[in-house]
């Protein structure tokens, strides 16, 4: 009789790694995975087990899909899914997820910088706050360029401060999402959505676990400046109506500039300040229906975000089979 078979009550956790270009890390990160695969118990002494570790290859231009292969043949747990084309890091974690079975999901990236050892306390971290996702939260800085670590910073705070999730400024490619909310964002999710935007939808029982990150490997970032600047471009566009709401405000605020502005313009012309014929109407018209547009186009931009988010998918409600309670004090 196998060991998973004497904890029948163990957590089953599934670990999603969508692949580009992993040929070389990926041997390494699923060997420290295999331990895992064994029931174990968290440092709170709750049993649990990694399942299953779905391999997305998302067609890089290394030989990832061999290693894959070889490792599905190697490891019972290990599950490829094959993408037809590239489709990006969280269409592939997303396609990974749809897939997935176990109580709880973790996604890792295939570099091997995320330790899999982390992966007990993260659950601990889940259970002991009734959280429904749990990031990763580094507790040294994480091992790019000066230049790339900042523009990482600049966006998190952009996306706290301008977009007003809170959340959203401290996620992290490592997760560990309940089951039941990542399955669902799975099959709801729509084209363009932001990862942790769609969770974001789904949950705000959110928590963080410190790790440490390791040393980046040798293998190139599979992330130009152009893909960066896209996925920041994609967390704002998905990120909700606040930034479309700021041209409703602009188009507001100018509105009651063009109204100073006209009684300015009409005092000004009754005490014959204003020695240029025309003037003073040219200036009234334009200010006015300056802002009148700005005004008309935010309001068509809340159409437009309503729409938006019909289109992307995001659920009504999503019905789960676990009572959802707060946090206890």
């Amino acid at each position: 009789m196998n060991e998973p078979a004497l904890v029948p009550d163990a957590l089953r956790v599934s670990v999603v790694i969508p692949v580009y270009r992993g040929a070389k890390s990926l041997p390494t990160l699923i060997g420290e995975l295999m331990p895992l695969t064994q029931v174990g118990r968290t440092p709170s002494g709750v049993a649990y087990r990694v399942c299953e570790i779905l391999l997305v290859h998302d067609c890089g231009p290394d030989g990832s899909d061999q290693t894959i292969e070889a490792l599905a043949r190697e490891h019972p747990e290990v599950r490829p899914v094959w993408l037809s084309r590239n489709f990006g890091q969280h269409a592939a974690t997303l396609a990974g997820i749809a897939g997935a079975v176990g109580n709880w999901i973790a996604t890792l990236d295939e570099d091997g910088q995320q330790n899999p050892a982390d992966l007990p306390r993260m659950l601990d971290t889940a259970l002991t706050g009734r959280h429904q996702l749990v990031y990763a939260e580094p507790t040294n800085p994480p091992p790019h360029g000066v230049l790339r670590n900042a523009a990482s910073r600049l966006a998190k705070s952009v996306s706290v401060r301008m977009l007003g999730n809170a959340v959203m400024g401290r996620f992290n490619s490592y997760r560990l999402i309940d089951g039941e909310i990542a399955r669902s964002l799975a099959a709801y999710c729509g084209y363009g959505v932001y990862l942790d935007v769609g969770l974001s939808w789904l949950t705000m029982r959110v928590g963080h676990c410190p790790v440490h990150v390791r040393e980046e490997s040798d293998r190139p970032s599979g992330y130009s400046l152009l893909k960066l600047v896209g996925h920041f471009w994609a967390l704002v566009l998905t990120s909700g109506t606040r930034p479309l709401r700021l041209i409703t405000l602009a188009g507001g605020l100018s509105v009651l500039a063009a109204l100073g502005l006209m009684l300015w313009v009409l005092i000004s012309k009754l005490l014959g300040g204003i020695p240029v014929q025309g003037w003073a109407s040219l200036v009234i018209v334009v200010s006015f229906f300056s802002g009148a547009m700005l005004m008309a186009l935010g309001v068509i931009a809340e159409y437009l975000a309503v729409t938006m988010g019909i289109a992307m998918g995001r659920p009504l409600y999503v019905v789960s089979s676990k009572p959802t309670r707060p946090p206890t004090e």
